[in-house]
């Protein structure tokens, strides 16, 4: 992955922030996107470009267990999620969608503003000169990611 910026969150990031329920009567995600972490941070979007990269705390993505979630935060162009600690729904949601998240512990260490690189599949943080080491995510799922997500994937294994 390439050098993405980075946009820090706290803990207990829940569906709502991530995506309003106000906003759940469409699955579109051009539309969903439009509103992403608006409650969390109403200028969100704007300041957001393609690529970028969340940084939170614990249990992020707690909450409803609604798929809209990921979407939104994909779809907005968010490229990886690095938490503390995922809610298990949206963990497997986001796989399901294709957006790359990974547990790290030292987040505190990462600030708003740094640029990271992610090795998803060497299980590592580029942070300038400092390396952080998290668990690799397995190779299936990382197979669910550069698929786009499991309905592509399973499109892939059907032909």
């Amino acid at each position: 992955m390439s050098k993405a910026k980075v946009w820090k969150f706290g803990d207990n990031i829940d569906t709502d922030l991530i995506i309003a329920a106000r906003y759940l009567s469409t699955s579109d995600p051009v539309e969903l996107a439009k509103h992403v972490m608006e409650d969390a941070d109403p200028e969100f979007l704007n300041k957001i470009s393609k690529g970028d990269v969340i940084v939170a705390g614990e249990n992020f993505g707690c909450g409803s267990s609604r798929e809209h979630a990921p979407i939104a935060l994909k779809a907005a162009g968010i490229s990886a999620i690095v938490a503390k600690s995922f809610a298990r729904i949206f963990y497997r949601n986001a796989f399901n969608m294709g957006l790359p998240i990974f547990e790290l512990q030292q987040i505190d260490e990462i600030k708003e503003g740094d640029e990271i690189e992610i090795d998803m599949e060497n299980g590592e943080i580029n942070n300038g000169d400092k390396t952080y080491k998290f668990t690799p995510i397995p190779p299936f799922m990382q197979e669910l990611v550069a698929s786009g997500g499991l309905i592509n994937f399973a499109k892939k294994e059907m032909k």
